[in-house]
Order: C-alpha cells, then structure tokens, then sequence
C-alpha cells in the first residue's frame, strides 16, 4: 500500500456490524495494482451525517450493508438502474458531489445461482429475511424463473410486502417446511450475538438440494456447517462477497481486476487478520 497522501482516494463501508472483509479485499487489489487508494470500514448511528460526510469529504465510494441499504436511498442523487429496481443500495459511487447508487449484490447472487446445475426454475425456494439484501436475493430468484417461492420472515409487513413484490408466499417462521434450495439473508450465524444460531433446521437442509447462506463472517455459518456435514451443495457467502466487492472495485476505480486477482483477494479477506 502507497504511504498515505493528499492525493489518494479514500473508499469507505457503512455497516451496523462492520468486518474487515471489505477491507482487506479492496486493499489487497489496491496494492497489487498499484493504485493509490486506501478502504476503511466504519459504523454509525447517524446515517444521514455519515452520508454528508461521505459528499463533504469527497470520499470516492461506499459499501453499503445491514441496515442501511434502504435507508439511505433517500440521501443520494442519483439511483442506478441495478438499485432502482429493487429499492435497495449497497454502492455509493461519488463523482465531483453527485452521489449515485447501484446493487452490485443482485449480480453476484444472480451469477453464482445461474452457474449451479443443483436447482432449476421448478425448484421450490425458501428464502429466509425480509431486508434490503433479501430483496436483492429475492429479485434474482424470480429473475432466474423462479416462482415456487416463500418469503419467511418474522416481520409480517416486511414480509407480505416482499413477497407481493415478486408473486411470492409469504409465513412468519420456517417451522417443518422444506425446499430444494434454502437461503439465509438474515443475521442468524454472523459473527457475534447471534453466530451459534442455524437459521435452517438440520431436517431442512437434508431435505435441500442446494444450501445459500449470505453471512459473509464467517463464511462457514452454523447452516453452512450443517449443509455440508449432510453432502449438500453449498452458496457461501464469502462467494457473494467476492463477486460483488469486485464490481464495487470497478465502480470505485475503473480498473477490472482478472479472475485470478478477484479469487486471491476474495482468499485474503477470510485469513485470520
């Protein structure tokens, strides 16, 4: 990494529980291709002042994750069609104090449920979460043809609505149900309070064909662990991460990093720090 100067661009990530996932991808890349660029990860609990620090300070871009990705559409300029679509953010690109949105989630998650052969539109799908990232999920699910879908989510508004989004079912706990292909988009097995918690239960995941948790940290969730002691198929996501992180990088510096590069940052983000 370059020494710090007046002229480097600095990227940023908002998070309620921020890692050092995006951190140590984003600098990995920066180092090797020589840019002079540094990311930094943070946490607020004032959104809008992080968000006008983020056009005051000319900071160049910014990762959006839980639980902002929906809050802070109302603070930027300008929405890329990859957000606009689905009402939820997780890239802020700042170009001269003119802030635009994108959802680079929605193309990892659509590209890495595209590659597996595990699942076909036929398949049924139990999506579990109702928030900005769920609706990124969701949206690639119904996009992928999809249909025999249910939205399982404590938060029955949150939940009706984001299954009457895409034509989906929606019940308020997984209880005995089943499907060929289970995703987590909720906190259940992240790092912290709640990372001993299975979001599905073990009789779920044998009855699965394919098993997607979008918990990044770590990338072998409770769910993730279960899955794979039973042989089934897995989506982590550190496999989300990588591939969105890398648009992000892209957005950021206009620089498209190889396949090789994206896979030997996305190894270095999970080595211990």
């Amino acid at each position: 990494m370059p020494i710090l100067n007046k002229d480097m661009a600095l990227c940023i990530s908002l998070a309620a529980r921020p890692s050092n996932l995006g951190t140590r991808f984003h600098n990995w890349l920066y180092d090797e291709l020589g840019l002079n660029y540094v990311y930094k990860a943070f946490t607020t609990t004032d959104l809008p002042a992080a968000i006008g620090g983020v056009r005051a300070l000319g900071i160049r871009g910014c990762a959006i994750s839980m639980p902002f990705k929906e809050d802070v559409i109302s603070l930027v300029d300008r929405m890329d069609p990859s957000a606009l679509a689905i009402d939820s953010v997780n890239t802020i690109v700042n170009d001269d104090d003119v802030l635009t949105a994108y959802n680079t989630d929605y193309l990892a998650v659509a590209e890495l449920i595209k590659q597996r052969s595990e699942v076909t539109p036929s398949s049924s799908v139990l999506l579990r979460g109702s928030g900005g990232m769920a609706k990124a999920v969701a949206a690639a699910v119904r996009d992928a043809g999809f249909s025999n879908v249910t939205i399982v989510a404590r938060n029955e508004e949150a939940g009706r609505h984001l299954a009457g989004l895409y034509g989906f079912r929606w019940q308020a706990e997984p209880g005995t149900s089943a499907a060929d292909l289970l995703i987590n988009v909720t906190p259940l097995g992240m790092a912290g309070r709640d990372e001993d918690v299975q979001s599905f239960s073990d009789e779920a995941v044998a009855a699965a064909s394919l098993v997607f948790d979008v918990v990044a940290l770590p990338s072998e969730t409770p769910l993730i662990g279960a899955a794979r002691r039973t042989g089934r198929s897995v989506i982590t996501g550190a496999e989300v991460a990588a591939l969105q992180a890398a648009e992000q990088f892209v957005l950021y510096t206009g620089v498209r990093p190889t396949a090789e590069q994206i896979r030997a940052a996305g190894e270095f983000s999970r080595q211990p720090a």
